[in-house]
């Protein structure tokens, strides 16, 4: 059966890794960054594992890892050929429990030891379990896929645009939480819509230290990044002292927060003697931002918000 795969997120990975393979496409404290040839090739390399796997076009793959590089990989190279199905790693078992059985997982790709209830829940639920072996020693992001449940998928290859690529729920904070598909078209078309309004470049480095697992950090930083063939600093989150340290090691262009985040930011730079001149804007999204951190932020770096 012939698809449409013209439009979709690893078409476009694929040229961006042909027209420009040695820039910079993900990087992170304490790694070397990953090119985006490279990038395209470790894709590539998790779509076949997946398969091998019996994981095919719009089967859908629950993904259980902390923030960082690792996890935008992995959304990246599951979404290339089958769903994903990002979920929040601080979930308590009877949480995974219901995300997994609503979501009809097919598998679960999780981090290699880590003892999270996912995997007992999994194992109970009768599905399979691929594991990660992080590689800290080799370039951002890269690792190997444990598939130890061979398989034959039905669907295999690229996906179409018009196929499921990301698939996440509702908050559920007035009502049972409602499963949100999104096709790969829709997730072009939001990258493409969130550059343009921003004026992003492959010039343009962000700063995440918004969860993957969210509409926010996945499309809005990540995305949206890639779209344009420019780069991004995977963190595992906000901390204390990450994002003046960030600042001075990556030099990033833009960050996206929420206010609460914003907030922690201004505490940590009042106490603190900074210089920047890399950021050219500041984003905020998810909640609506107080006037006085908004003033706050555009008085403390000088650009716009």
């Amino acid at each position: 059966m012939t698809h449409n795969n013209a439009n979709t997120i690893a078409t476009h990975l694929d040229k961006l890794a042909q027209s420009q393979p040695d820039a910079i496409a993900i990087t992170a404290p304490g790694r070397a960054p990953l090119a985006y040839a490279r990038l395209n090739r470790q894709i590539n390399k998790m779509r076949n594992n997946l398969n091998n796997g019996g994981i095919g076009r719009n089967d859908r793959v629950a993904v259980v890892l902390p923030n960082g590089p690792e996890m935008a990989v992995t959304i990246l190279g599951v979404m290339s050929g089958a769903s994903c199905a990002p979920l929040n790693p601080g979930y308590q078992a009877a949480e995974f429990e219901f995300y997994l059985n609503d979501l009809e997982a097919k598998a679960l790709v999780m981090e290699k030891g880590n003892d999270s209830p996912a995997k007992s829940v999994a194992v109970a639920l009768g599905i399979p379990i691929m594991e990660l072996v992080f590689l800290p020693e080799k370039e951002a992001g890269l690792f190997e896929l444990e598939v130890t449940q061979p398989d034959i998928a039905k669907n295999t290859g690229l996906a179409g645009a018009d196929d499921c690529a990301l698939v996440l729920h509702t908050s559920g904070t007035t009502s049972r939480p409602k499963i949100v598909p999104l096709t790969q078209s829709n997730l072009c078309a939001s990258a493409g819509h969130i550059s343009n309004s921003l004026c992003l470049d492959r010039d343009d480095r962000c700063l995440n230290m918004m969860p993957l697992f969210h509409i926010h950090g996945l499309v809005a930083a990540l995305l949206s990044s890639i779209w344009v063939g420019g780069s991004i600093v995977c963190t595992q989150g906000h901390r204390k002292d990450l994002f003046i340290s960030c600042l001075r090691e990556f030099r990033p262009t833009w960050y996206s927060a929420v206010p609460t985040i914003h907030q922690a930011i201004l505490d940590e730079v009042s106490s603190s003697e900074f210089v920047t001149d890399s950021l050219r804007f500041i984003r905020s999204s998810s909640s609506a931002l107080p006037p006085g951190i908004f003033k706050s932020l555009e008085n403390s770096f000088k650009v716009p918000v």
